[in-house]
């Protein structure tokens, strides 16, 4: 394995390869910013989602979990069995959350 995780002389192809080009400028910015200001923005979202009601908590919540959903696909191929299914867990529960929000259910 190499430093991506993916199996060596491996490369990504297709939407995967293209994902990954785009996705090479907005990690080089996140791994140049200070650790605590991403741990920050995680925590004001998952507040906000708490929080607030309405469509401003499930947006919230929502964007929260395309952070989750973007993380988790680029480090898809480096994944075991249940590091995959912790990441789908806590998608699952994210939009849970969000959908019930938004219905202001809870």
């Amino acid at each position: 394995m190499n430093a991506r995780g993916d199996q060596a002389g491996t490369r990504a192809t297709g939407v995967r390869a293209t994902i990954e080009r785009w996705s090479a400028a907005p990690v080089v910015f996140l791994h140049r910013i200070p650790r605590w200001t991403l741990l920050v923005a995680v925590f004001a979202l998952l507040a906000i989602g708490m929080i607030g009601t309405g469509w401003a908590a499930a947006a919230g919540l929502l964007a929260l979990a395309a952070l989750l959903a973007w993380f988790a696909y680029l480090n898809w191929p480096a994944l075991d069995g249940s590091g995959r299914l912790l990441r789908i867990v806590a998608l699952a529960v994210l939009v849970g959350f969000a959908v019930g929000r938004a219905l202001e259910r809870f």
